[in-house]
């Protein structure tokens, strides 16, 4: 995935960043422990990408974002994402993903069943834990058996993945 640009922003969980391509976001960046911890992180995800103001439809992703997560319901799954050089069970998983509403979750084992593979909850964990679109595929959203947090590779982990949750709850 090559982005051509990209962007840091704030939201109510710190300095977020979004990089994009003619196609669509190539990724999102959850808030790192500072905002140049954030665009260190950025540029060594998207070397080839230039800091620079979004495009309209950008703009949109990342108002749709801080919005969601400043607690508004708002859905996400409209935005055109770029997955060009994403596996095909990855693809899979994140549109399952984006399937599930804010304020509601689903299990590994439930993402699984829904792609027609029951017992590959752990292969739905690890392609959850590469996504490079988290909140627009809202990776938070799933947990472990039984209702579990689970795990969450973001900076402050699964306090990360809780507050995220709360903030949707209305919380």
């Amino acid at each position: 995935m090559t982005a051509h640009g990209f962007t840091l922003f704030n939201t109510a969980i710190g300095r977020c960043g979004v990089a994009w391509s003619d196609r669509g976001l190539v990724g999102v960046q959850l808030p790192e422990a500072s905002a140049a911890e954030t665009r260190e992180r950025m540029l060594q995800r998207f070397p080839a990408a230039a800091e620079a103001a979004p495009p309209p439809k950008v703009q949109i992703a990342i108002d749709g974002i801080i919005a969601l997560l400043r607690g508004e319901q708002n859905d996400l799954s409209s935005i055109a994402l770029d997955m060009e050089g994403v596996a095909p069970f990855h693809r899979r998983v994140y549109e399952t993903a984006r399937s599930i509403p804010p304020g509601k979750t689903l299990a590994y084992g439930e993402v699984a069943a829904r792609l027609g593979a029951a017992g590959a909850a752990r292969a739905v964990g690890q392609a959850l834990g590469h996504n490079p679109f988290p909140i627009i595929v809202p990776c938070h959203r799933v947990l472990s058996a039984g209702g579990k947090i689970g795990g969450f590779s973001a900076h402050g982990g699964t306090a990360t993945k809780r507050r995220m949750l709360a903030l949707e709850a209305g919380e």
